[in-house]
């Protein structure tokens, strides 16, 4: 038996993850993610992605981002008919993101043919996929609960282990064993999709217990970055909205509609419970986020205990207080630009390449009164990143525009570890067989970083994974 790794996504790069491990001729994937960056480049990444689906025998999804979950009905529409392994609360959390994207991609469609009718010019840019490609994704999901093993063919176990990153995220690990009754003979493979943080609200800190692995394909986001802690961010946080305050101005918060959103939500009520900021209106204006916010609320199984005992026996909504609203309707959402600050507008996308962020950026950047609150990764060439760089005139939905506004970058507030925090989990967990590390979701710089890290910290066998390259295991 020959088994070997490659990666066709998220090697040398932060999004589009697609992991394979292959057991002689037959192929196992783990996670299927959309590309996020230039949007021509990404949608040239996206349209050619293309697999033997008749040798893919599974597929295995860490968690419910779109840069890990968004080809997943691309997937199934170029034929794969066989079962997507998932948490419960990541198959609910996969079907909003595929949705979503599937209604963005439509509405880009409809916005891009308008304009090039305006211009007299021809228009062929089609969807990747649609409503009903997702639908018949969603279908193939298999829901496998944390620590609990199932066979997902005859020789391949799969266990999932908490992550700690967002709502029912998952260490994917996979047991590989020909023969059943000798354990010497496995191959286990630890697959880490993105690792959460300790002492994040709402959702548990990493898992540390579970089987020894030989092999750890290790995200990368923070390979060289130390995050501020939780107490210096909350102040952070709580400055920022005071400042705005005092200006009459608004904060606009680019945020991934799922746990970041919820996360936020759930600070501010803290702080205006403390009465550490005014009470100003708040609202969450993006539909996945409310949807999310949702599914949030029929998995408290993949809450912490402080929020289990709020929630669960109390009956307090960590998702909900006064002064905040969530906003549903393209009316409602255009009507937030009309209005007086001072106001909190949290909105998707996170990386501002889509959705409703875009248009509040689009009419409140230019006023030095408000303020854009980054508090998320920004992947290289997107419009986020750029925002985050601090260029000072920007391109939002096609015509430039100069940045007045303040930037803010809190990072204190990311769903990733940081180098440090993912040295401290590699040192919990038991890495007694350990043969080596591979390196994958990380810009060039962050896992060069990493990988003196991890050797300054005894972990010498480290790879950095170059795309498409396959890795012989064994």
């Amino acid at each position: 038996m020959a088994i070997k790794c490659f990666s066709l996504g998220a090697a040398g790069e932060v999004t589009g993850s697609k992991h394979i491990f292959q057991i002689d001729d037959r192929i196992f994937m783990v996670d299927c993610g959309s590309f996020q960056g230039k949007r021509r480049e990404s949608d040239e990444k996206n349209r050619n992605f293309q697999i033997d689906t008749d040798k893919l025998e599974s597929v295995i999804i860490t968690h419910g981002h779109l840069d890990h979950v968004g080809l997943l009905p691309l997937l199934t529409k170029h034929g794969y008919s066989g079962n997507i392994y998932a948490t419960p609360a990541t198959r609910d959390i996969a079907n909003l993101v595929m949705m979503d994207s599937a209604r963005i991609q439509a509405h880009d469609a409809e916005f891009l043919a308008k304009q090039a009718r305006k211009k007299g010019e021809k228009f062929s840019w089609k969807p990747l996929y649609n409503e009903a490609d997702c639908i018949s994704a969603a279908n193939q999901i298999v829901s496998l609960s944390y620590n609990r093993k199932m066979f997902i063919a005859p020789d391949v176990q799969l266990e999932f282990f908490d992550a700690g990153h967002i709502l029912g995220s998952a260490f994917a690990n996979i047991t590989i064993n020909p023969n059943k009754t000798n354990p010497k003979k496995e191959t286990r493979i630890l697959y880490t999709g993105d690792i959460g943080r300790k002492c994040k609200p709402i959702i548990r800190n990493p898992s540390v217990d579970m089987p020894a692995p030989d092999y750890i394909y290790l995200e990368s986001t923070y390979g060289d970055t130390l995050h501020v802690n939780h107490d210096f961010a909350m102040k952070e946080l709580e400055r920022i909205v005071r400042e705005a305050c005092a200006k009459k101005g608004k904060i606009i918060i680019p945020s991934f509609a799922i746990e970041r959103a919820q996360e936020l939500v759930f600070y501010l009520h803290l702080l205006t419970d403390q009465k550490k900021i005014p009470v100003i209106p708040i609202y969450v204006d993006s539909p996945m986020a409310s949807n999310a916010t949702s599914v949030f609320r029929v998995h408290p199984e993949c809450y912490d205990e402080s929020v289990n005992e709020a929630f669960l026996k109390h009956h307090k909504n960590p998702f909900g207080f006064n002064s905040l609203t969530y906003t549903t309707s393209v009316e409602e959402s255009k009507r937030l630009n009309k209005k007086e600050g001072p106001m909190i507008i949290i909105s998707a996308d996170g990386m501002c390449e889509a959705g409703r962020v875009l248009y509040h950026l689009a009419n409140e950047i230019t006023n030095p009164k408000n303020t854009v609150m980054i508090v998320g990764y920004m992947a290289e060439n997107t419009l986020g990143r750029r925002i985050y760089d601090g260029q000072e005139e920007v391109k939002i939905l096609g015509d430039m525009y100069k940045v007045g506004a303040k930037i803010e970058r809190c990072n204190g507030f990311s769903a990733h570890a940081d180098y440090s925090e993912m040295i401290e989990w590699l040192n919990e967990i038991d890495t007694s067989r350990l043969k080596k590390i591979f390196l994958v979701h990380g810009e060039a710089e962050q896992q060069k970083g990493f990988k003196q890290h991890l050797a300054d910290a005894g972990f010498s066998h480290v790879e950095i994974v170059e795309p498409e390259k396959e890795y012989k295991l064994v």
